[in-house]
């Protein structure tokens, strides 16, 4: 087991001392995860013997209602959505605490905008941080794509999709509608 903590130290998956501290609040956490692709959220509660995963939410669950899944702004806001509906689902009703792990805070930054996806949705995350309401919904994509039509080679991968990346807006707005239920 101590093997394990200096080797998890030592190659920079885990910093204890932040998630003593986390630990500390003796609240549910809110786990916000990037990778290369997708978007990991899940609500963690900590245990004696292990921390418990509440609810898990992939980024890839929103393939299924029309969205194309990129490690991006408005696709972690939509599966914060996604983790608030399930939540409200299970009936959880705590304050969660944000975990971003090794991630440093940045300015309108994915971790603060799956953040903001979950506050949306009615959960109750401890802290405080603002993410530009236009850059959630894709605006800064598509004016980018219409700025200069060349640049749209940039964004091949959702037009092999069948997603027009000059309409993000629009279907931000289809997809959020689509997960509240409305």
């Amino acid at each position: 087991m101590i093997n394990m903590i200096a080797r998890r130290r030592r190659d920079s998956i885990t910093n204890y001392r932040k998630r003593l501290a986390l630990l500390k609040g003796d609240k549910t956490r809110l786990v916000v995860r990037k990778t290369n692709r997708h978007i990991i959220i899940e609500l963690v509660d900590y245990k004696v013997d292990g921390d418990k995963v509440l609810t898990t939410v992939n980024s890839k669950d929103l393939e299924k209602l029309g969205w194309v899944s990129h490690s991006n702004l408005p696709t972690a806001y939509l599966a914060g959505l996604m983790m608030a509906k399930k939540a409200k689902e299970l009936k959880f009703s705590k304050e969660v605490l944000l975990d971003m792990g090794l991630y440093k805070p940045m300015k309108n930054g994915v971790i603060f905008a799956a953040a903001e996806g979950c506050i949306d949705g009615g959960l109750k995350v401890i802290g405080s941080f603002k993410v530009d309401k236009e850059r959630i919904s894709g605006k800064h994509i598509a004016d980018y794509i219409k700025e200069d039509p060349s640049k749209e080679k940039l964004f091949s991968s959702y037009s092999k999709n069948k997603f027009n990346a000059k309409n993000f807006p629009e279907t931000f707005k289809e997809i959020k509608s689509k997960i509240n239920g409305a």
